[in-house]
C-alpha cells in the first residue's frame, strides 16, 4: 500500500497593507513638526516650554496607535458584535456634553476629565459609519437585493440623525459638515436609488437656507460665512483668521520659508494654528512644494481606503471602508479649504496633523478598522484549515 503525499495548499497571507501604514505614518511625522513648530514659540500655551505641545501630541499619537492596534487586532465577528455599544456610547457622550460640557469658541463640544479635554463628536463619525454599515449588511448581506430599499435608508438616517441632532444643539457646524457628506456617501455606496440621493441633497440645501433664514446659527456662525463671501467685510474680526491664514501660505512661496522659520507662525499672527488651521504652517514653512506632498500623502490614503472598499468580500466592510473615505477625504477639503480662504471657517482639524486626541484617536481607530478589513478580505478562508486540504490518495498494490 502506497500513500501518495499532501498536496500543498494555497492558502492567501498578504499581510497589513504596507502602504496605508506607511502613508499614515508619514503624515504622523509631519504633523508633529508641524504642531511642534506652531506651538514652539507661543508663550501663552507652552508657558516657556518650546516642547510641551510636542509632548501632548506624541502622547495623543501613542493612545492613539493602541486604539489602532486593538481595532487591527479585533475578530472581524466582534467588530460587528460591538458596533453598537460605540454607537451608544458614543451617543452617551454628546448628551453628557450639553450637559457638563466645556464651551470653547462658542461650541459647547468637550468633556474634561482628568485634565484632559474630550470632543465625543470626533468619535460619533466613526459610529456613525459602523452604525450604517452595519445595519445595511445585516438587512441586505444572503438577500437577492441589489440596493438598499426605503426602509434601510429610513433606518440609516435615523441612525446618523440621533447625533446630528446632539451635535447641532452645541452647536458644532463644522462636524455636522463632515457628517453629512460621510452619510452622503455611505448611502450611495451602499445602494440607496437615486431619487433618494437626489432628494437628500435637496433637502440638504433647503435646510441650510432655512436654517439661515430663521436665524438657527449663532450669530458668529453667519459672520464666518459671511467672511468667506468677503474676508474684507470684517478683516479684524470674522475675516481675520481667513486673511492671516492667506497670508501665512503666500508667504511661503515655492519652497517656503524652512521648517520652524516662518514668519506668520512664530509671531503667532494666524489664530489656532495649532489644531484648525495647522494646514498654514505647512504652507509658509514648507511651501507649495511641502504643503503639495502633505496633500498626495492625503490623495494616496483615500486610495488605499477606496481599494479596500472595492476588494470587501462583505458588504459591512465595503460600506464601511467607504465610509471612512468619505469622512477622511470631506474633513481633509474643509479643513485646507478654509485655509486657502476657498471655504467657509467651521473649526474642524485636519486628520491625523492637527493637534488634539479626539480627532486622533478616532482617526487612528479609523486607520485601524480599514486594515481589519483588509485583513479579513485578503487572509485565510473562514472555513476550517483540515478541510480546505485535498484528501490523501491511497492506491493498493
Amino acid at each position: 500500500m502506497t500513500v501518495m503525499p499532501l498536496s500543498r495548499s494555497r492558502v492567501r497571507s498578504p499581510g497589513v497593507d504596507w502602504t496605508l501604514i506607511l502613508v499614515t505614518g508619514a503624515i504622523l511625522v509631519i504633523g508633529t513638526l508641524l504642531v511642534w513648530s506652531a506651538t514652539s514659540t507661543n508663550e501663552a500655551l507652552t508657558h516657556g516650554d518650546s516642547t510641551a505641545y510636542l509632548k501632548k501630541h506624541l502622547v495623543n499619537i501613542a493612545i492613539g496607535l493602541v486604539l489602532f492596534t486593538i481595532v487591527l487586532a479585533t475578530d472581524h465577528r466582534w467588530v460587528r458584535i460591538l458596533a453598537p455599544l460605540v454607537y451608544v456610547g458614543s451617543i452617551i457622550g454628546l448628551l453628557l456634553v450639553l450637559v457638563m460640557g466645556t464651551t470653547i469658541n462658542g461650541s459647547r463640544s468637550w468633556l474634561m476629565l482628568g485634565g484632559m479635554s474630550i470632543q465625543p463628536a470626533e468619535f460619533a463619525k466613526l459610529a456613525v459609519v459602523i452604525g450604517m454599515a452595519l445595519l445595511v449588511a445585516e438587512r441586505t448581506e444572503g438577500s437577492r437585493k441589489r440596493q438598499v430599499g426605503n426602509t434601510e435608508v429610513l433606518l440609516m438616517l435615523a441612525i446618523a440623525g440621533v447625533p446630528a441632532a446632539l451635535i447641532l444643539l452645541q452647536p458644532d457646524l463644522g462636524t455636522m459638515l463632515v457628517l453629512s457628506a460621510t452619510v452622503f456617501g455611505v448611502l450611495a455606496v451602499a445602494g440607496a436609488s437615486r431619487r433618494w440621493i437626489a432628494g437628500l441633497a435637496a433637502g440638504g440645501i433647503a435646510g441650510a437656507a432655512l436654517a439661515v433664514s430663521a436665524h438657527v446659527l449663532k450669530t458668529y456662525q453667519v459672520d464666518r460665512f459671511m467672511a468667506f463671501t468677503n474676508p474684507n467685510l470684517d478683516p479684524r474680526g470674522a475675516g481675520y483668521n481667513t486673511t492671516q491664514a492667506r497670508i501665512a501660505i503666500g508667504n511661503g512661496g515655492l519652497f517656503g520659508q524652512g521648517l520652524f522659520g516662518g514668519s506668520q507662525t512664530k509671531s503667532g499672527f494666524v489664530p489656532e494654528q495649532h489644531t484648525d488651521f495647522i494646514f498654514t504652517v505647512a504652507g509658509e514653512e514648507l511651501g507649495l512644494i511641502g504643503a503639495g506632498v502633505l496633500i498626495l500623502l492625503f490623495a494616496l490614503l483615500l486610495w488605499r481606503a477606496l481599494s479596500i472598499s472595492m476588494h470587501a468580500e462583505d458588504l459591512f466592510g465595503r460600506v464601511a471602508a467607504a465610509g471612512i473615505a468619505c469622512w477622511f477625504a470631506f474633513q481633509t477639503f474643509q479643513n485646507i479649504g478654509m485655509c486657502l480662504g476657498i471655504m467657509p471657517v467651521t473649526g474642524v482639524p485636519l486628520p491625523l496633523v492637527s493637534y488634539g486626541g479626539s480627532s486622533m484617536f478616532a482617526s487612528l481607530m479609523a486607520i485601524g478598522l480599514l486594515q481589519n478589513i483588509h485583513l479579513r478580505s485578503n487572509g485565510l478562508p473562514s472555513r476550517p484549515l483540515a478541510r480546505s486540504l485535498p484528501r490523501a490518495s491511497v492506491h493498493a498494490r
